[in-house]
């Protein structure tokens, strides 16, 4: 595991953001220092993660300055968007939530299902859920808590998923600030905690890399939207920013095809993304030594139970276990493993999933509550 960064589950981990909150919100003390406020506004920046933001630090006038006093957490694994998010709002790790990557195995139905877009996923999200939320545990002790993010996210599986228990409000048009500002302040009327989600760094990481001057300038328009929302907060509200995973540029070379290795093949099914294949078999041995053999040292390949005794998804609940591939294959520097079913991975420039300090990092700021 040289050159990988685990999971700090039970330190300063994402996943322990919002049990913070609910400490601060108790006056009690937490494993990650979160300013005592009446109320929270939590707001993702998909992508932001924190070694991307320290080398570009010269284009952020916002939150690179920052970044000496704000809290380095990891995300947890694989360090993509579903499992982060249900992380952040179930307060757990994957193993308890069971939301165990961009696209795994419903043993139940023996299909990989799609937890971004819950294409291949079962109807009955709420029999597939394995963990209460944060926020129905809020609801239950009388205190309100609010999403605000785009619309169309309102009924989707993740969100029933990470997100139950909250006041859902649509944004139609990303990064219009004037709608989100009125939109928090709304919700801060009735929720003491607001979570509040930004998607477009992401999706230019994604289509241009980061680094890019695409990719710079959206940093510059999210960094003038969250100084914008801090400014407008009331003085006894704590604003928390953080991101759900880093990201890492993959050149078209370093791409590894899966269809053209002979040596790949024999998965029954193949899910996760390409810097963190999972790969479901009856013969986990025989695959994950030949994929050893294949990759050599571009990628770290694990069982299954390897990997849950290292801890990667924290523990884990017996009906998720069957959900995670039998055959993890971690990525390492900027390769990847695409396959020829999913061909929208090819266009993909920005990156994450593994485990390196790039994809696993994120920062986590506070401002106020001015008071």
């Amino acid at each position: 595991m040289t050159g990988f960064v685990l999971p700090s589950y039970d330190g300063p981990c994402l996943s322990g953001v919002l049990p913070a909150v609910v400490a601060s919100l108790r006056g009690e003390a937490s494993l990650i220092p979160i300013p005592q406020a009446r109320r929270h506004v939590v707001f993702m920046v998909d992508g932001l993660g924190w070694e991307a933001l320290s080398t570009h630090r010269a284009d952020s006038t916002f939150l690179a300055p920052r970044l000496a006093q704000a809290t380095r957490l990891t995300c947890a694994v694989p360090s993509t968007t579903a499992t982060s998010l249900t992380s952040l709002g179930c307060g757990m790790a994957p193993g308890g939530h069971g939301v165990v990557g961009y696209s795994f195995r419903d043993p139940d139905r023996d299909e990989v299902l799609n937890a971004l877009t819950w294409e291949g996923g079962p109807e009955d999200v709420a029999g597939f859920r394995c963990a209460p939320t944060v926020y129905e545990q809020l609801r239950a002790e009388g205190i309100g808590s609010s999403c605000v993010s785009l619309a169309r996210f309102e009924t989707s599986g993740l969100q029933q998923t990470g997100f139950a228990g909250t006041t859902f409000r649509g944004v139609d048009k990303e990064s219009d600030a004037e709608t989100l500002i009125s939109l928090i302040l709304g919700e801060l009327e009735h929720s003491r905690v607001v979570y509040v989600y930004e998607r477009l760094l992401d999706h230019d990481g994604h289509a241009h890399g980061v680094g890019s001057w695409q990719w710079l300038d959206r940093l510059g328009v999210v960094e003038d939207l969250v100084q914008a929302v801090s400014e407008a907060l009331p003085s006894d509200t704590a604003l928390l920013i953080t991101g759900d995973h880093g990201m890492i540029n993959v050149p078209k070379h370093r791409q590894i095809v899966i269809e053209d290795h002979p040596a790949l093949a024999g998965a029954r099914l193949v899910g996760g993304e390409p810097r963190l294949r999972q790969l479901y078999t009856d013969e986990p041995q025989d695959l994950a030594a030949r994929w050893r053999d294949e990759l050599g040292e571009r990628a770290e390949v694990w069982l299954r139970d390897d990997a849950i005794d290292a801890g990667w998804f924290g523990k884990v609940r017996d009906r998720v276990r069957p959900r995670i591939g039998d055959v993890l294959v971690a990525m390492r520097e900027d390769w990847a493993v695409n396959t020829t079913a999913r061909p929208k991975e090819f266009g993909l420039v920005g990156q994450h999933g593994s485990l390196t300090s790039a994809e696993m990092y994120v920062p986590l700021f506070t401002i106020g509550p001015r008071r």
